[in-house]
């Protein structure tokens, strides 16, 4: 009995002895501070090269080198590449990255086509030997491409029919000098290397019409807000028009029209509020500055400091209340006489307490208090419970006031300016005697644009009454 039960330790032991042990593993943190078992960190792969021809070592086409065998390293490079940018190449060449294959095998070794071949570093201003290969790392076509999607060519952008009458149905207005267009939420004003799908550059794929020229913006309008964008079709109107937005004390023309109509140039927003401010109207004057978070990366702009220890820029902005509050918000209208980047919303959210409907970055911590559950106010008019109207078979899951996330509730609603294709004449001809034709223009243009459907929706279901 006992040599049984002795047995059956030693088995059992034996068995658990035979467990292969746990693969290696790190604590790691995700993004929301929840700590987890996971691999351990992979190693850095290899970098890949690029081969460069064999060094010809005789005059090239569109090149002269002076004597032969003179020709520089970083020379050949730059004539390889010739669309890459030099200072891309020269700092490859500060960082070590590229090499020379020599025939020593006691130098560094790199595997290349399957063949571990000798390399060494080279520097910028050795001489090219007849033959010689230089590798390079292929981050030097990675800065080729980001040189190429800078701007956005049109050429990368094939609009089918129906994109092409979409975005010609968000035109409003278009004369010889200028394009207005209501721009819809969520589309990007200005593009860069990982948007593609800017409205600058698909006005440069469908919106030129028999333009050789392509439409440039000369102002901007945020990614999550909708309204009124300008665009200019000429480098004359562009300049005007840049010169219009601009927030320098530009001297007066010698034409009286042209000032005036420069005066009357104002542009005017719609948001809708968390709150309402205290006085009904006013005037809002505080600079703002930027800051860098401590990631490093992202940028905030908040109001300056008095302290006149970090740099500022002027801000100024007209408000004007619209309506009473109902269901804890107001509907306000803007009118920035400053153009700074998210002047707006920082205004809205630090200088007013009252942050636009929607603007997570600047009133976060609003939005988590705030209570999005339909309530009784008093309507100013009567003096009785105002019960908060839901038109029947509404959708309310659409960014609007009333949605788990609302969208941004800011929109560019009016834009007055100056006739620029009036004007252009009368700058051009350097008199005020036009032809009849031109002459019965207008001197001002004004446009307003509907406010997009989420903000349509916050409207009715709030049924603001103007003042």
């Amino acid at each position: 009995m006992w040599k049984k039960q002795a047995q059956f330790i030693l088995v059992s032991i034996r068995s658990y002895s035979r467990i292969s042990p746990p693969p290696p593993a790190v604590i790691r943190v995700s993004e929301k501070n929840v700590a987890h078992l996971g691999p351990q960190k992979v190693g850095p792969k290899p970098r890949q090269l690029l081969c460069l021809p064999p060094f010809p070592g005789h005059n090239l086409p569109g090149k002269n080198w002076g004597q032969q065998g003179q020709v520089t390293a970083i020379s050949w490079v730059k004539y390889y590449f010739d669309e890459v940018q030099d200072s891309v190449i020269q700092s490859h060449f500060n960082k070590g990255l590229v090499q020379i294959e020599c025939m020593n095998r006691d130098d560094f070794s790199v595997e290349l086509e399957g063949q571990m071949k000798p390399v060494r570093k080279i520097k910028p201003n050795e001489v090219m030997e007849v033959g010689a290969r230089l590798y390079m790392p292929v981050s030097v076509m990675e800065s080729r491409l980001s040189k190429r999607f800078d701007t956005i060519p049109s050429g990368t952008l094939n609009p089918n029919a129906d994109e092409i009458e979409y975005l010609q149905r968000l035109v409003k207005y278009k004369d010889s000098a200028i394009l207005v267009l209501n721009k819809p939420p969520r589309l990007p004003v200005k593009g860069n290397l990982p948007v593609h799908n800017s409205m600058d550059a698909l006005a440069a794929a469908a919106l030129s019409y028999d333009y050789d020229e392509c439409p440039k913006l000369v102002h901007r309008l945020d990614r999550e807000s909708s309204g009124l964008l300008l665009m200019g079709r000429t480098k004359e109107s562009v300049s005007l028009l840049s010169w219009l937005f601009s927030d320098l004390n530009n001297p007066k023309s010698s034409y009286k029209t042209w000032n005036d109509a420069c005066e009357a140039m104002c542009q005017r927003y719609w948001a809708l509020v968390i709150g309402s401010p205290k006085e009904k109207q006013g005037l809002i004057h505080a600079p703002l500055s930027k800051v860098m978070l401590d990631d490093c990366k992202t940028e905030r702009i908040i109001l300056a400091h008095n302290s006149h220890l970090e740099a500022s820029q002027e801000a100024i902005t007209e408000y004007r209340v619209l309506g009473p509050m109902i269901n804890g918000c107001s509907w306000i209208e803007l009118h920035p006489l400053t153009s700074r980047k998210h002047q707006l919303r920082v205004h809205c959210a630090e200088a007013l307490g009252t942050p636009i409907v929607g603007d997570y970055k600047y009133g976060w911590f609003v939005h988590r208090r705030w209570k999005q559950m339909p309530r009784v106010d008093i309507e100013p008019t009567t003096g009785k419970p105002y019960k908060l109207r839901r038109p029947e078979g509404l959708d309310v899951q659409k960014g609007s006031v009333l949605s788990k996330v609302p969208l941004l509730h800011l929109h560019c609603r009016e834009l007055v300016l100056p006739n620029i294709a009036k004007f252009l004449h009368i700058i051009n001809q350097k008199s005020e005697n036009l032809h009849p034709a031109l002459s019965s223009k207008p001197d001002l243009l004004r446009f307003v644009a509907t406010m997009p459907s989420h903000m349509k929706i916050s409207w009715n279901l709030m049924s603001s009454y103007l003042v």
